[in-house]
C-alpha cells in the first residue's frame, strides 16, 4: 500500500523521526526538494512527491538567540540542509551566542515525550566558513 495513503505527510515525517531519520520529499516532476512535508509541491503544484532520507548535514543560514524569563536563552536557526532544503530548528550542545552563520551542523533527533513527538535538532559538526 502507498505510504501516503496510510498517513498524513506530517505523520509520515514523524514516523521517520521515530527511526532517527530526517526525511523530506522530492517532487518527481521537477526534482526539487520539498520541506515541510506536504500533499502538493509548492512550486509545481504536483502531487508526485517521493520520500527520501537526508544524510543529516547542513549549514546555519541564520540564527538568533531567544531570551525568556522562564528558561535559559536558546537559539532559533535556519539550517540549509545539504540535500537542498531549508528548515527551522535549533543548534544544541553549544552556547546559543556561539552559533554562527556558516557553521556546519549535523542532525540529532530529540526523542520527544508523551506530549510531543520526536523532532530534529542540530549539533555542531565542526569547521564553519
Amino acid at each position: 500500500m502507498d505510504e501516503r495513503a496510510q498517513s498524513s505527510p506530517y505523520g509520515t515525517f514523524v514516523e521517520y523521526c521515530r527511526k532517527g531519520q530526517l526525511a523530506y520529499q522530492v517532487c518527481t516532476d521537477d526534482g526539487k526538494p520539498v520541506f515541510f512535508p506536504r500533499l502538493v509541491a509548492p512550486g509545481s503544484g504536483s502531487t508526485n512527491l517521493e520520500w527520501r532520507v537526508s544524510k543529516g548535514l547542513g549549514t546555519v543560514h541564520a540564527t538568533t538567540v531567544v531570551h525568556t524569563r522562564e528558561a535559559a536563552p536558546h537559539n532559533v536557526a535556519l539550517i540549509d540542509v545539504d540535500e537542498g532544503f531549508r528548515m527551522m530548528s535549533r543548534v544544541e550542545d553549544i552556547d546559543p551566542m556561539q552559533v554562527k552563520i556558516g557553521m556546519r551542523v549535523a542532525v540529532r533527533m530529540h526523542p520527544g515525550d508523551d506530549k510531543q513527538p520526536p523532532y530534529p535538532v542540530f549539533v555542531p559538526a565542526g569547521g564553519g566558513k
